[in-house]
């Protein structure tokens, strides 16, 4: 299962899980990275972090280490 930070450009994920039970792990879903929500990669910062992600209407700027931490499934074409 590939996590939040090996997404391209333009990929659209459903995340499946958060790694950990910490301050960080609990701020990601705090942010809205729950199972269940669809994300969209936007893009990377020039030099590869941090990673820019669409999810519930909102964007929102991630670490590397931060997106490793989620693991998602790709979203299934309607």
């Amino acid at each position: 299962m590939p996590n939040l930070n090996e997404l391209k450009e333009q990929d659209i994920a459903v995340i499946e899980n958060v790694e950990g039970t910490d301050s960080v792990a609990m701020r990601l879903m705090e942010m809205g990275i729950i199972p269940g929500e669809e994300i969209e990669m936007i893009g990377r910062a020039p030099l590869g972090d941090p990673l820019e992600f669409r999810i519930s209407g909102y964007q929102l700027s991630l670490r590397k280490s931060e997106a490793a931490r989620v693991s998602v499934r790709f979203a299934s074409p309607e």
